[in-house]
């Protein structure tokens, strides 16, 4: 019988997404609640970039969301609802390798609306 090996696991993504921090905790606990997300981390960050021309500088809280793959597109769909600017930062990465137990954890917490 072969060893199953981390990237034997389950199909799991992590999603980035910014928000503004008076938001973010919000979309996170929404997210948990609707089992979207198994967890999400929210740090602050500093952002610089450009929109309709113009530089700006923004103090935002970046989420990590882990969850399916499956559900990508639910998780984008409640971002976009939930958020307040009006092209949202939303950005998927497989995972592609982990740590076996923990992407089976992920998986066992999110299941979907």
């Amino acid at each position: 019988m072969e060893k199953k090996k981390a990237g034997d696991g389950p199909e799991i993504c992590v999603i980035y997404s910014t928000a503004p921090p008076a938001q973010s905790a919000a979309l996170a606990k929404s997210l948990l609640e609707k089992n979207l997300a198994a967890c999400v981390n929210i740090t602050p960050v500093r952002s610089l970039y450009r929109w309709k021309g113009e530089p700006c500088d923004e103090e935002e809280h970046l989420l990590i969301i882990k969850t399916r793959r499956g559900l990508a597109e639910a998780v984008i769909r409640a971002l976009k609802a939930g958020h307040s600017c009006e092209v949202p930062e939303i950005i998927v990465l497989p995972v592609i390798a982990g740590y076996l137990p923990y992407l089976d954890w992920v998986y066992q917490e999110t299941k979907g609306p």
